[in-house]
């Protein structure tokens, strides 16, 4: 039988090289297609779906790590631009990309995804009108929302310098890219949090602008989190992001959309100079009506005047009556003393008939006749009431007695029913103790069985590298160069060695003498992990 000079490949080793060409020569792509087979994520946090387009498919996964990081997260049919590895999977003989990025691919997948946005949000109510409060008329403090280093906030401040210079205070954030959309949301929330009255002013309306952009640049005011923010934002929100062609969900939350970043401080304070005019001419107003009140009302008084009566004409009247008065006076006088008279002389004559002297003795008589009566009354009265008194004592010694007695009894029944229920919870706790007991022998046995070290003392091994770490493939044993095998009974110091010469790829090995037969080479033994399931 001739004998081929083909080197021979392990199905390991061949699956190494493999990996290794692809990824040098596709280490880092980017693709565009439409996400197909997504289903969320997996118990382990990763996400596994497909990329196509009409005429290819390919795999795709994104580590738990990086999906979290993932300003766009996969959507079922979503077309999408994926940045990332291409990598093989040698437990399927397949490849993939390993996804770091993805974004929407092109302005309609941009569009789709923000009108379901804002359908999903506006069902949700977050775009009402009765959600939306107004802007406070002439706010003691001003608080923006933007970028430090952008034109806006220098058109902001020039603007309300102009029109009312009013106290500003600038939370500043990033307008675009990675993590501004997080930093957006919690400058809003952070103006939310200041205290009335604090150390840091609460500001009485928000400004949040940005310049003009394509939507990938505005595209921060579109991520949930910051139309979330803006809702539940209780200081009134005025949001001026783009030029007025341009439109982001948080213009739909907010409570008055600006066209411009400069449109947005007209509309958060008014005019100085126009409130002085109108004051000055509310002040002139008023200064002339007052005027023409006085004069109108001192005309009133001139006609009074010129209406009221004289004096003698006023006194006429009263002084007539005087007269008559003093005219009947002496004729009432004298009859009120004939009166006064004949009353005085009829209690003159009662006097007559009886002397006070006769009532006197009459009095006398009547005091002497009831004589000690009064005391021996009251005498009689302090013995009834002290007798009353001793009885309702014997009374409260007895009914004493007889509580006392019963607040005995009844905490002897006490102290028994609470040494009963000390006695029922000694048994409980002992029974618990028992039961917690025999659990935890169970779980210990358990852990001893599912622990790694039974599978050793199986008569496998671990493999581990210099820096104690597993090693789960040959071609992380053949990079380790040296590492360790522990067995059940302990460790033992190994070194990797090729199978096959590596001075370049496609040269063909010499041809090997001869040798007499032998027994076939038993199989590589693949160390597995003990870590997988």
């Amino acid at each position: 039988m001739p004998v081929s000079n083909v080197p021979e490949w392990s199905v390991g080793d061949l699956a190494s090289a493999l990996k290794r060409t692809l990824e040098d020569a596709f280490g880092h792509v980017r693709l565009r297609g439409e996400i197909s087979g997504f289903r969320g994520q997996h118990g382990s946090g990763h996400a596994y779906f497909s990329l196509k387009d009409g005429t290819a498919r390919i795999d795709a996964v994104v580590w738990k790590g990086t999906f979290a990081r993932l300003r766009q997260k996969p959507q079922e049919g979503l077309e999408v631009v994926a940045t990332g590895r291409i990598t093989t999977f040698p437990g399927k003989s397949s490849y993939q990309i390993v996804i770091e990025t993805l974004e929407p691919a092109g302005i309609g997948a941009w569009m789709a995804l923000l009108e379901e946005r804002k359908r999903v949000l506006a069902a949700e109510g977050l775009f009402a009108a009765e959600r939306k409060r107004p802007i406070p008329y002439l706010p003691r403090v001003v608080g923006v929302v933007t970028s430090p280093t952008g034109a806006v906030i220098r058109d902001i401040l020039h603007r309300l310098a102009d029109r009312f210079p009013r106290p500003v205070l600038v939370w500043p954030v990033r307008v675009q890219g990675e993590g501004a959309a997080d930093e957006i949301a919690t400058a809003i929330r952070g103006f939310n949090a200041l205290l009335p009255g604090g150390a840091i002013p609460r500001p009485d309306v928000l400004i949040v602008a940005r310049g003009g952009g394509s939507i990938e640049d505005l595209w921060a005011f579109n991520e949930e989190v910051v139309v979330r923010a803006a809702a539940d934002s209780v200081i009134p929100l005025i949001s001026a992001v783009g030029h007025e062609t341009d439109t982001t969900l948080i213009d739909f939350v907010s409570d008055r959309r600006a066209p411009t970043p400069t449109g947005a401080a007209e509309m958060a304070v008014p005019v100085r100079a126009d409130l002085m005019a109108e004051v000055t001419d509310l002040a002139r107003r008023q200064r002339e009506a007052v005027e023409r009140k006085l004069d109108r009302e001192g005309s009133d008084l001139r006609a009074l005047v010129r209406a009221m009566p004289g004096v003698d004409t006023f006194l006429a009247g009263k002084r007539q009556r005087l007269d008559l008065a003093e005219a009947r006076l002496g004729p009432a006088l004298a009859g009120n003393a004939r009166v006064h008279r004949l009353r005085v002389s009829r209690l003159v004559e009662r006097f007559v008939r009886h002397p006070p002297t006769l009532a006197l003795a009459t009095a006398r008589g009547r005091l002497a006749r009831i004589g000690d009566r009064p005391g021996a009354a009251l005498r009689h009265g302090t013995r009834h009431r002290g007798e009353a008194l001793a009885y309702l004592g014997r009374r409260l010694v007895v009914a004493r007695d007889a509580t006392l007695a019963r607040a005995d009894a009844e905490g002897a029944r006490r102290r028994d029913r609470l040494d009963a229920l000390q006695g029922r919870l000694d048994r409980a706790g002992g029974r618990l103790t028992e039961r917690r007991r025999d659990r935890l022998g169970t779980l210990a046995s358990l852990l001893a069985s599912l622990s790694y070290r039974a599978v050793l003392a199986r008569g496998f091994a671990l493999v581990r590298d210099g820096s104690g770490a597993a090693l789960r493939s040959t071609v992380a044993a053949s990079a380790a160069e040296r590492f360790t095998l522990e067995f059940a009974d302990g460790t033992l110091a190994a070194r990797a060695e090729t199978a096959a010469a590596s001075s370049g790829e496609g040269v063909p090995a010499p041809a090997r003498p001869k040798r007499a037969p032998r027994k076939p080479a038993a199989k590589a033994l693949v160390q597995g992990s003990l870590f997988e399931g």
